[in-house]
């Protein structure tokens, strides 16, 4: 008995084993993390690719690069790598990072199960990719997999559905693990609202991805029966309704936009406070704005569907309730801003990432309520002016969060400091290029240009092309990250504090840890947690 004792006394104190399959088989959350991000960094390039292959076709008028049906191929496979295989995983990789480390538990509760659910995605993300190979092409009807368009897919139909269902069980074993975590393995002392907002807006998204992903998961299936097995629910020959689809999938979509955003405040709620050096203004206001903004997302899902003649008293209601969203991102936007105000600021480069977000996504959020206009929407909807919208939600919400939180923790994670210069220089070229990228879109939609289209009338050329040459500079002006991140792993600028950041342990407890982080970390739980975020 003894031996067996010392044997797992030796196998819990030495550091990870040696190879590929410490990769493949670990149970460790920081390596787990580790596989997320580096698996999301990779999708994204994947994803930016065939937006740049789009954006090619777009140049000028005219058929240039691509025939149409792989260009809406390309469309619908851009923002499904980007949805569920780069933005979401890479979310997922900074909660199986940080979380433990915020709340000072020694793993995630449930590390077999963490590694199923990396798997899972890979799995997922590679059987979707498979499509583009098969007889008749990948599935081209644009994200939403709209019928009667998504039933004419050739071959592939049925594996990009079984990948849709590999990549939700991923997501909500994640989110499962997440919610266990949270609740069971808090230091003690830290009661729910003394966490960090980062915990508390992923402990709510996962809650999120758990009502949600199996509200897809039969909208999908109930396309297959109708391809395969002569069901009729979204075919009107049948008795039934193409609308119907369009429900459904939006029950599931407009939460999964914030699945894809309320990471994103946590993330922000943690920076901008340690570089303002004040406390975050408004702590329990952040947590019910968060929380408010949840359920309202449940409540809200056809403003995407005002032009598909709906009652007018339906698109009264969805209209006021959208409008609603404003108030809790308000209270947010406010908050930081509140922090912000008198603090004794330092722009390094996540903070700099983190100001971007809160100007750009609040110009993303005034166009949303311009659409949440029922009227106003029917001269919107399905034009460009849409794709900037939410281009400005998600890529200098999402992705700009994304990179200043790669810049925030990767000190803490590497033991070496970034190369600041090149940080910013990276985050410059970012913020301009995309602004050139995206704001033309807004005047594309409003003179009437239709999205999904692979080619276009020449009024709108000049914009197309300033569109275009925004998006190259952006694609490529994001390989200096990752050359900083591998820069940084090499050993970067110098060596790292354990703090990194000054006075950042007043806020978190990873940086009361050293630099680099541990292998195993908190065996004995904390004594004493930070206090100045709450």
């Amino acid at each position: 008995m003894s031996s067996v004792v010392a044997e797992h006394d030796d196998h819990h104190d030495h550091g990870p084993e040696k190879g590929i399959l410490r990769w493949i088989f670990t149970t460790n959350h920081k390596d787990i993390g580790t596989l997320y991000l580096f698996f999301a960094l990779a999708m994204f390039f994947v994803g930016g690719t065939m937006a740049l292959i789009i954006r090619s076709e777009l140049f000028e008028p005219g058929m240039q690069f691509v025939e149409p049906q792989f260009f809406n191929s390309m469309t619908t496979m851009h923002a499904l790598v980007m949805v569920f295989g780069a933005v979401m995983p890479a979310f997922v990789g900074l909660a199986n990072w940080m979380i433990p480390l915020m709340i000072g538990a020694p793993d995630m509760a449930l590390p077999r199960m963490n590694n199923m659910s990396f798997w899972m995605l890979v799995a997922g993300v590679l059987l979707l990719a498979s499509t583009l190979f098969m007889e008749g092409g990948a599935p081209a009807s644009g994200w939403t997999l709209y019928p009667p368009l998504v039933l004419q897919t050739g071959d592939a139909l049925p594996f990009a559905i079984f990948s849709v269902h590999m990549l939700g069980i991923s997501s909500i074993m994640g989110a499962i693990n997440v919610i266990v975590t949270v609740f069971n393995m808090r230091a003690p002392g830290m009661t729910l609202m003394k966490m960090p907002l980062f915990v508390w807006t992923w402990l709510i998204t996962a809650f999120l991805l758990i009502a949600i992903m199996p509200v897809f998961a039969g909208a999908v299936t109930m396309l297959l029966t109708d391809r395969f097995f002569e069901t009729s629910f979204f075919d009107a020959a049948g008795g039934g309704d193409p609308v119907l689809y369009q429900h459904i999938f939006w029950f599931f979509g407009h939460p999964e936009v914030y699945v894809m955003i309320l990471p994103t405040f946590g993330v922000a709620s943690t920076i901008i406070p340690v570089f303002a050096r004040k406390p975050l203004f408004g702590y329990t206001s952040m947590v019910y704005a968060t929380s408010a903004i949840a359920f309202l997302s449940f409540i809200v899902w056809a403003h995407h569907m005002f032009t598909v003649g709906m009652p007018i008293a339906g698109e009264l209601y969805f209209m006021y309730a959208t409008m609603l969203i404003a108030v809790p991102t308000g209270v947010k936007v406010f908050n930081w801003t509140a922090t912000m105000w008198k603090g004794a600021m330092t722009f390094e480069t996540p903070m700099l990432f983190s100001i971007a977000f809160v100007v750009l996504f609040t110009m993303g959020g005034f166009t949303g309520l311009m659409m949440s206009v029922a009227p106003s929407d029917f001269q919107y909807h399905d034009t460009y002016f849409i794709v900037a919208h939410f281009h400005y939600t998600l890529v200098p919400a999402s992705v700009f969060i994304l990179m200043a939180a790669g810049y925030f923790w990767l000190p803490k994670w590497t033991g070496n400091m970034y190369n600041e210069r090149i940080g910013r220089l990276h985050f410059w070229l970012s913020a301009i290029s995309v602004n050139i990228l995206f704001f033309p879109q807004h005047f594309l939609g409003l003179a009437g240009m239709p999205r999904r289209i692979p080619d276009y009338a020449v009024q709108f050329a000049d914009w197309n092309m300033i569109s275009s040459i925004g998006a190259f500079i952006y694609g490529f002006s994001q390989l200096i990250f990752v050359w900083i991140v591998f820069d940084t792993i090499k050993g970067g600028s110098g060596k790292a504090t354990d703090e990194v950041w000054e006075d950042a342990r007043k806020h978190s407890l990873e940086w009361t840890l050293p630099s680099p982080t541990p292998y195993h970390t908190f065996e004995k739980p904390p004594e004493k947690i930070p206090t100045e975020h709450f």
